[in-house]
């Protein structure tokens, strides 16, 4: 532990957890460990604890053993080496394109965007969201909290390389923003600062139940909306594994 770096309030109680259930000892005998909301409330609110969307927000001693914490049931979570991040691609060649609000629109202005929802808000009603995934059809129709139903998938191990089974039932997710048009449903992940990576499952846990759900294409969209100018990213995932393109 480097000297003079101060512990936060999650390093401190995930220290105490991985004492009290040997968390790193099952991860080596077992390939993943276990735990639920309310063992992890015995020592601070997981609402508090299982939550990190990039990567430096995770706890000390998840960063020193390279481990990541994902939900697989509405109250409880596997710990394991999970390659849970992925790191935004960053392109010098990317065009800047100019977009503009409805003149008609005096409700919102490139001023008031002070929020995630603002910033979904003004990009679809500017016209971004149409824009960029080439369907003018575009209706604003999910969003918010909801079960993640059951569905089961792989993800890498990011020590042996391999990929490993995770069952998820009723998980709770939550979907900024979803977008119907003609021939997709675009499901949005939105943040309002630039970061290096994004958390895969705020993304996949979504794109999963919805691929259930409709029959159309489901387009899963990372935005991010930082000093007036919006960074749209399309993904596409393997039907069954955490795998990116």
């Amino acid at each position: 532990m480097a000297l003079g770096t101060e512990l936060t309030k999650n390093d401190v109680a995930w220290a105490k957890l991985f004492d009290h259930y040997r968390i790193l000892q099952q991860v080596k005998d077992r390939g993943l460990c276990e735990i639920t909301a309310t063992q992890i409330n015995e020592y601070r609110e997981a609402r508090l604890m299982t939550k990190f969307d990039h990567r430096i927000n995770l706890p000390r001693l998840f960063k020193e053993n390279e481990l990541a914490i994902l939900p697989i049931s509405r109250g409880s979570y596997a710990i394991s080496h999970f390659d849970a991040y992925m790191n935004f691609e960053v392109s010098s060649n990317s065009d800047i394109v100019s977009a503009s609000l409805p003149t008609h629109i005096s409700s919102i202005t490139v001023d008031d965007i002070t929020s995630e929802a603002l910033a979904l808000n003004c990009a679809y009603t500017a016209g971004i969201m149409a824009d960029f995934l080439e369907d003018e059809g575009l209706l604003p129709t999910v969003s918010g909290r909801m079960s993640s139903d059951i569905f089961s998938y792989r993800i890498r191990h990011t020590k042996s390389g391999q990929l490993v089974a995770l069952s998820v039932t009723n998980s709770q997710i939550e979907i900024d923003g979803g977008y119907e048009g003609f021939r997709q449903l675009a499901i949005v992940e939105a943040k309002s600062f630039l970061s290096e990576d994004f958390l895969v499952r705020q993304l996949y846990y979504p794109y999963r139940l919805w691929t259930g759900k409709v029959t159309k294409q489901v387009t899963p969209v990372f935005m991010v909306y930082s000093n007036r100018i919006y960074h749209l990213y399309e993904y596409s995932f393997d039907s069954t594994a955490i795998t990116l393109t």
